[in-house]
């Protein structure tokens, strides 16, 4: 059983190490501890992805800035109360970690596979410039009861998709981790503080998403343009490649 939660949250990204260890909390006396990791786009484009490692991992008390390493787990979640509601923040519990000489090209920096159910109805939009965008919320099934809601995101023909998901709808989605920054802009913050404050934040950048259920199978491809149906158990696959 533990397995099969362990194959429906996989997490790998390469990076730089570029914050101190700062101390998260302990269970059963097992500290654990928040890095930053910075990951190069394609696009030359950094993402600053927050890692949880345990102190049994690696030795929290000495300075890593700098050194490159490698993250295999599993992108958690919890709630964060701050001013009167809760904020959903979002990590990568790290289960295994390497170090590398330095940035490799060929290892896969920045992958996520998450197998889970739509827990809230699908927003679909457009941007000024017409290109649509569809707004998900996967729960993701854990130990001990647990689950992990990941807020995800998807574009063009995969947003017009997913905007017909329904809550409770079984999908398996492929993509990668994005980080970006929101503007904290309550009242209180400001007569508090007296300015505005720039706050971190992540979210799942989806490639491909596949819906499993009894049915027909629809595979659209996008290069040629056509459609293929046959009985199969995992019935919608739609694909699209995101810059």
């Amino acid at each position: 059983m533990a397995d099969k939660i362990f194959e429906n949250n996989q997490v790998t990204i390469a990076g730089k190490i570029v914050s101190d260890f700062v101390f998260s909390h302990e269970v059963y006396g097992e500290g654990f501890y928040m890095i930053d990791v910075s990951v190069n786009r394609l696009s030359n484009f950094v993402d600053y992805i927050p890692v949880m490692v345990s102190e049994r991992l690696i030795d929290t008390t000495q300075n890593y800035i700098g050194q490159y390493i490698y993250v295999t787990g599993q992108f958690r979640s919890y709630n964060r109360h701050e001013e009167k509601k809760n904020r959903l923040v979002l990590s990568v519990f790290a289960r295994e970690l390497e170090f590398m000489e330095q940035e490799e090209e060929d290892v896969k920096s920045n992958q996520i596979f998450l197998d889970g159910y739509i827990c809230k109805e699908p927003i679909y939009r457009k941007t000024p410039l017409g290109r649509e965008i569809a707004d998900l919320l996967i729960a993701v099934n854990r130990s001990y009861g647990k689950s992990d809601y990941i807020p995800c995101i998807c574009w063009g023909r995969n947003a017009r998709f997913a905007s017909g998901f329904t809550v409770g709808a079984h999908v398996q989605i492929w993509g990668r981790i994005q980080s970006r920054e929101y503007v904290k802009n309550s009242m209180s913050w400001k007569r508090k503080n007296g300015l505005l404050m720039k706050c971190p934040s992540a979210k799942l950048n989806i490639w491909t998403i596949r819906v499993i259920k009894e049915g027909i199978f629809v595979r659209f491809d996008e290069n040629e343009g056509n459609s293929y149906k046959k009985r199969q158990k995992i019935c919608i696959l739609y694909r699209s490649v995101v810059s």
